[in-house]
């Protein structure tokens, strides 16, 4: 091995298995390593440091190695400012540039270490005035300064908390098999501690939360104020709206019955929406007087539906084009705390792409390929729940107002499990 690096990590580092984690991937990709300073924090709460040199065949080896241990928080210890490259034009940067993860990341600017603001994966960062921004490459204007390689750049991966917590005592598996009743419990009491703390919660949301019925309990998480942001699609809405106006979804109504020609219904209802202009104007001529759109409205919510190829209309509401569809869900997840996405696939994948993984994430859906692929697809903080929402999500709202009402603490830390 004739190249040679020295890096540091600090953290939680051996319960978190971050270290592990490290070490191995020098292993599995053929380099070597020497562990010259290890620091172990002796309390729970203290954290460990620890110096390692690391080996490569050659340069282009060793920089494939150190850029592989970049995610998990290794960092170099010379402490040196971020390289900086200038965008020689609009959607273009320079070669080697640095590509965000999402975590907790800071870069040494002028001296000091500065957060990355609004961090998520797959993005640039640039820096201006004092700050570090992550921006997506589409926005990327000629002249920003842009972070190149992983020098001065320092990512905080996610460890494991102090404190037994749902999400915790959940891990991140996708399992059936799971106490359905204890973990109702403990995401009631996970909701509520949120909200008394102050917290923003997002609701990803699919048709198939209308279909199997569990509509109304969403609309009253909604109403309840228990939901700050609902991310969706067109179809959620029309088949919403579908419900509202004439008792059906999909042309089959509450009881799961087919209804005769009301496989048009569907259409009948964006026709409704469309005669009055917007849903907003339904609602005010009285024409629409419930559901999850209306709790949306009615409460201030903001509501972003996102359209696709497949929308039938769309409505007058839904975002067309998928750029300005993204920037507005990004824009409307700043901030929030825990998202809970139900029943879809691939609002759940674009949504998870715009979170940082500080955000706790719970993914609910009968079907487990859904957590799996989000988790794939680098949203390794979301834990996966597989079973039916319309049981699911009405034994929730249940669970919220008993705990509500009662004072009942359902606490993780409690558990001796």
């Amino acid at each position: 091995m004739s190249e040679t690096c020295d890096i540091e990590m600090e953290g939680h580092l051996i319960d978190s298995l971050i270290l592990t984690k490290a070490l191995d991937k020098i292993m599995d990709m053929g380099g070597e390593f020497e562990i010259k300073t290890f620091k172990i924090g002796e309390k729970k709460n203290d954290t460990s440091y620890v110096q390692i040199t690391v080996m490569g065949r050659d340069a282009p080896h060793l920089d494939q190695i150190l850029l592989e241990l970049h995610p998990l928080g290794a960092r170099q210890v010379e402490i040196e400012n971020a390289k900086i490259g200038v965008a020689p034009s609009d959607i273009v940067v320079p070669k080697g540039f640095y590509s965000t993860t999402n975590h907790l990341t800071y870069v040494r600017y002028n001296g000091s270490w500065v957060e990355v603001q609004n961090n998520r994966m797959d993005c640039l960062i640039v820096l201006k005035d004092g700050r570090a921004i992550c921006t997506p490459l589409r926005h990327i204007k000629k002249g920003d300064c842009v972070v190149v390689g992983t020098s001065g750049v320092k990512v905080v991966p996610p460890e494991r908390p102090r404190q037994k917590t749902f999400f915790s005592f959940m891990c991140n598996e996708v399992s059936s098999e799971r106490p359905s009743g204890e973990i109702v419990k403990q995401l009631a009491d996970e909701i509520i501690t949120t909200k008394r703390a102050g917290g923003k919660i997002a609701a990803v949301c699919g048709p198939a939360v209308v279909h199997t019925g569990a509509a109304p309990s969403l609309a009253k998480l909604i109403r309840d104020g228990y939901i700050d942001v609902l991310l969706a699609g067109n179809a959620i809405a029309v088949h919403d709206i579908e419900r509202q106006l004439f008792g059906t979804s999909l042309g089959m109504n509450c009881a799961g019955n087919a209804t005769s020609g009301g496989h048009r219904n569907h259409l009948y209802a964006i026709n409704e929406i469309m005669a009055s202009g917007s849903i907003r104007s339904a609602i005010n001529e009285g024409k629409l007087r419930g559901g999850i759109i209306y709790e949306c409205i009615k409460k201030s919510i903001p509501f972003i539906l996102a359209g696709s190829i497949r929308d039938d209309g769309p409505l007058p509401e839904v975002i067309t084009d998928t750029i300005n569809a993204k920037d507005a869900m990004e824009k409307a997840l700043r901030g929030v705390d825990m998202t809970i996405m139900m029943c879809t696939m691939l609002h759940s994948i674009a949504v998870g792409n715009l979170l940082p993984s500080s955000v706790k994430t719970i993914c609910i859906d009968i079907n487990p390929s859904t957590v799996t692929k989000l988790m794939d697809r680098g949203t390794a903080q979301a834990i996966g729940l597989v079973t039916d929402i319309g049981i699911f999500l009405p034994r929730l709202v249940e669970e919220i107002e008993k705990q509500e009402t009662q004072g009942v603490a359902v606490s993780c830390v409690d558990r001796n499990s």
